[in-house]
């Protein structure tokens, strides 16, 4: 197993080793990381006792189809935007009826940048019991490691919220 592999693993253990002795679940809204992190998840045998539901809504049409994402959203902040990570991890909340979801949205290049979001930009965004919190990050690397690094925060993220009695 490579090396960051290793970590992706490590991180997604203790999430679900938190998760178990809470008795809660997860759910993931992905769109950039196309299913990774429920990747990450799923490798680690047994996760299907606090992980469900993964969402990979990489189109428009999917985030509005299966997480609720009004197009309006869309049209108004661009698919990587601080609203539509949060109307995805709300939405796949909802949907799921998870405890807790994740969502990623970004841009992993090489191509799709803007001015004003350059490739390495992501959007992350952590729903619970209590609300949800959003955050950015701009990543350097190529596409794989965009990606990557991106599955890491989305994964630290929920351990964060886990812990800051934010649920």
């Amino acid at each position: 197993m490579a090396e960051p592999d290793k970590a992706l693993t490590e991180i997604a253990q203790a999430l679900g080793t938190r998760l178990v002795s809470r008795g809660q679940r997860l759910a993931t809204a992905e769109s950039c990381t196309g299913g990774w992190v429920a990747k990450a998840i799923t490798d680690l045998p047994g996760s299907s006792h606090w992980f469900g539901w993964g969402f990979v809504t990489y189109a428009n049409e999917a985030k509005t189809g299966m997480l609720d994402v009004p197009s309006a959203l869309l049209e108004s902040h661009g698919a990587v935007s601080e609203p539509v990570a949060r109307a995805m991890a709300e939405g796949a909340r909802a949907v799921s009826g998870a405890d807790f979801a994740v969502a990623v949205t970004g841009i992993a290049g090489p191509d799709g940048a803007a001015r004003h979001k350059p490739v390495g930009t992501v959007w992350f965004a952590w729903a619970g019991p209590a609300g949800t919190r959003a955050e950015s990050a701009s990543f350097d690397g190529d596409r794989e490691s965009v990606r990557r690094q991106s599955v890491a925060r989305a994964l630290r993220g929920v351990l964060e919220t886990l812990g800051s009695g934010a649920d």
